[in-house]
């Protein structure tokens, strides 16, 4: 009888971690073939949007473009901490987070048909890096994982209020995304932080903000 429980614990265990890997695997093609879907409305402005000359456009386009491989990131980034992590409450808190990001994904996207940009040509590299930071975060522990989130977001955070100050006063449409992406992500770092997130060694903190620069300058043009 024992032999038995223990045999059907490890084939739920085995359908369970399969199950994972599809989540893992589906999360990431609708990622990388633009094919995410918002389950909220896309934020809009108050005022009616004004025509944006050339160079606002290009500058709206390439601060958006930014903001949708941070998002592809994110998705990266949640999926495998989900993957990973043997808390059910957990996976369950990152995989609602991925959510909210799907919805931040698809807005971004949706701006930038708008704006007639093109989304970063480097996604996969993008989607890739973040998938393997989020594993080796999940492989440490939760603890380390969360604070993953909670420093990610931090500079999130930081980000899109620079690219608030820098986006086209006549840019309400992009500005709401933006305002809205802001609240969102400032509310997962402090979930993650009221979950227990153990605080990162300042060398880790530093390696992610200059992985970080290196990202959005690129992604500016690519």
């Amino acid at each position: 009888m024992l032999r038995y429980s223990c045999e059907t614990t490890t084939f739920a265990a085995l359908l369970l971690s399969f199950d994972s890997l599809l989540i893992a695997a589906d999360s990431t093609l609708r990622t990388l073939s633009g094919a995410s879907h918002a389950g909220r409305p896309c934020p809009v402005a108050v005022e009616p949007a004004p025509i944006l000359d050339d160079a606002r456009r290009r500058l709206s386009g390439a601060l958006m473009r930014v903001n949708h491989v941070g998002e592809v990131c994110a998705q990266a980034l949640y999926t495998a901490q989900a993957l990973t992590t043997r808390d059910e409450r957990l996976r369950r808190q990152f995989e609602h987070a991925a959510r909210e990001e799907t919805d931040h994904l698809a807005w971004t996207q949706q701006r930038l048909r708008e704006l007639g940009a093109r989304t970063s040509l480097l996604n996969p590299l993008w989607y890739a890096g973040a998938f393997g930071i989020g594993l080796v975060a999940g492989r440490l522990g939760d603890a380390v994982s969360l604070g993953f989130v909670v420093e990610t977001e931090r500079q999130v955070e930081q980000h899109l209020e620079q690219h608030l100050s820098r986006l086209p006063d006549a840019d309400g449409a992009s500005r709401a995304i933006v305002q809205q992406m802001r609240d969102d992500e400032a509310r997962h770092g402090a979930q993650a932080q009221a979950a227990g997130a153990a605080a990162l060694p300042a060398p880790v903190r530093w390696a992610m903000q200059a992985a970080a620069r290196v990202m959005t300058s690129t992604a500016h043009h690519l």
